[in-house]
């Protein structure tokens, strides 16, 4: 049986999906803070369940025969960690060393964990691969290569059998628009985009216009939610013949630019855009070596075409459910 942990978060809910289509027996442990309920499959049990409650971590193993652990349980928006870093270290670092302990007291030593390119700071290079430095910028990226390096330790402590993938920019919804992307606030580019399309927002605003790119906007490597549930069951499955952490990306850049581009495209509709100044610590350049992936995990991603992850969002947004 494999535990879920914040499978009712966006990528834990299409993960979930994938795992019990491949014919996983799957529990899923949320508190529902940013997570939905409405997006966790009906064929998954569901167990409320916070990470800083020892008590209610220890009934959970206690009472399911638990396999491995797949753990998206974070607070993920990078401003408010900034703004609030106690909230931040508290819940994602504690809160993953009690569900560590817990696995331990019960005799689980297999996790994948939901990390992220944030631990790599400002890139040096691109596309950026797993030997590039990590040195974040902020408590949200601190906290989750915090997370990789008590992995490390534990796993010469306590033999931990782990897998760390550290994503770029997840982006689409299920293909049948069944589950999808709904975060308060919403904070992530093509969601904003669509959202002003069709007139749930004024507008987008696009920070700046002068970077050393070919159109001057900021460039990404989106990946396809679907993809990356498929990369954490083949993580899943390499535990115990791999330990460490792998890069989630297409190895495609794309800019701002074209991403209102495509969605205008896929809509079409216009897009309201307003363009800004910079942001502070936004890196002209983010995306991917995906090579680890491929070797490791013999994992590629389906969805390398902006316009068809843009898609699925599209089909979401027209009939969101949640």
């Amino acid at each position: 049986m494999i535990l879920v942990m914040g499978g009712a978060g966006y990528i834990g809910s299409h993960t979930v999906r994938h795992l019990l289509d491949q014919g996983y027996e799957v529990i899923v442990a949320d508190n529902l803070y940013y997570g939905h309920r409405e997006a966790v499959d009906e064929r998954a049990a569901f167990i409320y369940t916070d990470l800083m409650d020892l008590l209610s971590l220890d009934k959970l193993f206690t009472f399911y025969p638990i396999d491995a652990v797949i753990h998206f349980a974070a607070f993920a928006y990078v401003g408010e960690s900034v703004a609030e870093p106690e909230k931040y270290y508290y819940n994602n670092v504690i809160g993953t060393t009690n569900l560590l302990h817990t696995m331990l007291a019960h005799n689980v030593k297999k996790i994948v964990f939901s990390s992220t390119c944030a631990t790599y700071g400002e890139p040096q290079y691109t596309p950026i691969d797993e030997k590039h430095p990590q040195n974040p910028i902020n408590p949200y990226g601190r906290t989750k290569l915090m997370i990789e390096q008590i992995f490390a330790d534990y796993e010469r402590a306590y033999g931990l059998q782990h897998i760390a993938l550290r994503y770029f920019n997840a982006a689409g919804c299920s293909q049948d628009g069944k589950i999808g992307e709904s975060h308060t606030p919403e904070t992530h580019l093509i969601p904003l985009v669509l959202q002003a399309i069709l007139g749930k927002r004024n507008l987008i605003q696009v920070f700046g216009t002068d970077y050393n790119t070919p159109d001057g906007t900021c460039i990404r490597d989106y990946i396809h939610v679907e993809d990356l549930a498929v990369a954490h069951r083949l993580a899943l499955e390499k535990l115990g013949t791999y330990n460490g952490c792998i890069n989630l990306g297409t190895g495609i850049g794309t800019s701002v630019k074209e991403i209102i581009t495509a969605a205008e495209q896929v809509s079409g509709k216009k897009c309201p855009v307003e363009y800004a100044p910079r942001r502070a610590g936004d890196p002209a350049r983010l995306f991917a070596d995906n090579t680890k992936a491929k070797e490791i995990l013999g994992w590629q991603p389906q969805y390398t075409d902006i316009k068809d992850i843009i898609s699925t969002a599209w089909n979401w947004e027209l009939k969101r459910r949640y």
